[in-house]
C-alpha cells in the first residue's frame, strides 16, 4: 500500500461479458464491504477506457470482481502486471489455464485429480449428431456461472440446438451423475465442503436468483468423501497456479464412494453476491464479508 492516509481501491465490475450483470452485483457487494473496513473505494465499470481510467485513479490496489472472459481469463490481470498494480485473484497463467476448460483439464490429470472425459468439436458437428453417447454436456469451452450450458439425456433423439450466444468450437463432455459439491480455497487453506440442492440442473438462475439453491455447508456426507475434496480442491488451486481465492466444483457419484468424487472445474473468481458459495463458506469458518473482501486486498500483488 502506498502512503495515503487511506488506502484506495478500485472495484473492477461490469464490463462485456456475458456475466456482466453477476460481475455488478459482485462489485457492488465487495466494494460496500471494503468501505465498511475502511478503505477509499471507487467503482470502476469496466470498457474500452479501463487502462486509461486506472492510470488515472492510480490505486494501491485493484479488487477484481469481473466475471467470464476477459475478466478472468488473463487479459486484466495482463494489463495489470503491465500497470504495475496489485491485484486480487489469480495471476495471468493460472486466470487463463483455468478459463480454458480444455487445458484445464489436461493439468488436472497431470496432477493426477479425476475429471470426466470430453472432447472439443465444431459447434456445427455438436448439432448435427452425437457426438458422444447420451447423457452429455455440450458447452462453451471459455465461459463461467453455467453461460451456455446444454444437457443431452439418456433418451434423447437428437443432439441440442445450441444458441445463438455459442461459440464455433464447444466442449462436449461426459455427464458426471450425482451431487454438486463445491470447495472454495483461500490463500493454502481449504475452507469447507457445501453440498449443492437445487430441482434440477444448477444453471444460472439457480447460481444466482434467489431461491434457486439450497446450500448445506458444511455437507452432510461422509468424512473420507469430505477430506478428499478439500484435498483435491487444494491440489487443482496449486496445479493451476492460482493466488488469493478459488473455488472447485464437483460432482458426487454417492453409490461410489470416494471413488465416485470428479473435479468439473476452478473458479479462480468466484462470486461475491448475497447467494455466492465462497462468502458463505467463508462466513461458516468464522469470516465474515467484509474480513473476507480485507484479506483478499491485504493478498494482492504483482508477479502473481
Amino acid at each position: 500500500m502506498s502512503s495515503r492516509a487511506t488506502p484506495a481501491v478500485a472495484v473492477l465490475m461490469g464490463g462485456p461479458s456475458a456475466e456482466r450483470e453477476v460481475s455488478l452485483t459482485s462489485g457492488r457487494e465487495c466494494a460496500a464491504a471494503l468501505r465498511g473496513e475502511g478503505y477509499e473505494v471507487a467503482l470502476v465499470d469496466a470498457g474500452p477506457d479501463l487502462c486509461a481510467r486506472l492510470t488515472d485513479l492510480r490505486p494501491d490496489a485493484v479488487f477484481n470482481a469481473l466475471h467470464g472472459r476477459w475478466g478472468e481469463d488473463g487479459c486484466v490481470q495482463g494489463m495489470l502486471e503491465w500497470l504495475g498494480l496489485p491485484y486480487t485473484h489469480s495471476g495471468v497463467l493460472a486466470s487463463a489455464l483455468a478459463m480454458d476448460k480444455a487445458r484445464a483439464k489436461e493439468v488436472f490429470r497431470a496432477a493426477g485429480l479425476p475429471v470426466v472425459d470430453s472432447v472439443l468439436v465444431p459447434r456445427a458437428q455438436a448439432e448435427a449428431a452425437h457426438v458422444l453417447t447420451p447423457p452429455y454436456v455440450v458447452k462453451p469451452n471459455n465461459e463461467g456461472s453455467s453461460v451456455g450450458v446444454y444437457i443431452v439425456h439418456e433418451a434423447a433423439n437428437a443432439p441440442p440446438r445450441l444458441g445463438t450466444g455459442m461459440p464455433e468450437t464447444v466442449m462436449v463432455e461426459a455427464f458426471a451423475p450425482g451431487r454438486e459439491l463445491t470447495v472454495t480455497v483461500m490463500g493454502d487453506r481449504a475452507l469447507s465442503v457445501t453440498d449443492i440442492i437445487t430441482e434440477g440442473w444448477y444453471d444460472y438462475d439457480a447460481k444466482y436468483k434467489a431461491g434457486g439453491s439450497r446450500h448445506v455447508v458444511p455437507a452432510d456426507i461422509p468424512a473420507d468423501v469430505a477430506a478428499a475434496c478439500l484435498e483435491m480442491a487444494l491440489d487443482a488451486h496449486c496445479a493451476l497456479g492460482c493466488r488469493g481465492l478459488s473455488r472447485a466444483d464437483f460432482r458426487w457419484d454417492e453409490g461410489r464412494g470416494r471413488d465416485g468424487l470428479v473435479l468439473l472445474e476452478v473458479n479462480t473468481q468466484p462470486g461475491m453476491t448475497p447467494t455466492s458459495l465462497s462468502p458463505e463458506q467463508a462466513r461458516v469458518a468464522g469470516i465474515d464479508f467484509g474480513a473476507l473482501c480485507r484479506w483478499m486486498v491485504e493478498d494482492a500483488g504483482c508477479n502473481r
